[in-house]
């Protein structure tokens, strides 16, 4: 492969992994199009390489975000047993469900979570309450705090209805399957609506559980050789570089704005999941 290519390909980890480490999403959510057709790599090497820099966006980004006390790593092993089981079951009824009907379901799934996040538009920063003592969440111990650098100070933050966040991972996990594509496009509205999280806490947990998921499925790609090292090589090392900078600008940003760019970036996927749905294809 030319140096050309080799770093064009650097290049589109980089820029995905910053995204997706800043959104809490899978960074393969970018690098899959991009390669299939920019660079016109078949779609099971794109995927292959895809797992790759999603394990190497969530390893570059989760150190920062454990160093800052963002990520909840109890909840985030609670939560990745419904993601889990919805990955399991989406992998066994595969092909059973019509994908245009999948891509019209998850479009509308999309498009209620950005309307809910857009009606929701405070943090729990914004106001002081007490963190109960009682209920699934204080038995797991599942409540905590994270340090907020534009207000300079800890915000302690509860744990809601974790029944409820676990049934939405789970819903998360079999779509994720079922369409191949990263499931942080779902936990984190789900952990915004649900569990009532911050939205930064959301995206530093989604961060650390996409990297867990992904790590579950890659020795299936690497045994099936669906995973080409002078493709993957360049696009995991841009891909830890671009999570590391994706975190930094995490740490700075304004929930608000943060918000604000989940929101667009869910909005768009919706409108393409929906275009896909009706068999529109624009770049054709």
């Amino acid at each position: 492969m030319s140096f050309e290519a080799t770093f064009w390909l650097f290049c589109t980890g980089l820029a995905a992994s910053a995204a997706g480490g800043m959104l809490g999403m899978a960074s393969g959510l970018f690098i899959v199009p991009i390669l299939t057709m920019f660079f016109h790599i078949d779609m099971h090497a794109a995927i292959g390489t895809s797992i790759v820099s999603v394990i190497a966006c969530s390893c570059g980004g989760a150190a920062a975000f454990l160093r800052g006390g963002l990520t909840n790593v109890r909840l985030a092993v609670v939560l990745e047993t419904g993601t889990t089981l919805g990955a399991l079951t989406g992998v066994l009824v595969a092909g059973i469900i019509p994908v245009a009907a999948l891509d019209f379901l998850f479009a509308g799934v999309l498009m209620v979570s950005a309307w809910q996040m857009f009606i929701r538009r405070e943090d729990p920063s914004d106001r002081a309450r007490p963190i109960p003592s009682k209920g699934l969440a204080a038995a797991l111990d599942l409540h905590s705090s994270y340090p907020d650098t534009t207000l300079r100070r800890e915000i302690p933050y509860e744990v809601r209805r974790v029944p409820a966040g676990l049934s939405l991972m789970y819903v998360a996990g079999l779509v994720s399957a079922l369409l191949g594509i990263g499931s942080g496009i779902l936990k984190i509205p789900a952990m915004d609506n649900a569990l009532r999280l911050p939205i930064k806490v959301s995206t530093a947990t989604s961060n650390f559980m996409i990297g867990v998921t992904a790590a579950a499925s890659a020795s299936a790609y690497f045994l099936r050789g669906e995973i080409v090292s002078a493709i993957a090589g360049p696009v995991a090392l841009g891909s830890v570089i671009g999570a590391i900078l994706g975190a930094r600008v995490l740490m700075k940003v304004r929930s608000e704005r943060l918000r604000l760019l989940f929101l667009s970036m869910l909005l768009l996927v919706a409108c393409q999941m929906l275009m896909q749905g009706f068999g529109i294809d624009l770049l054709r």
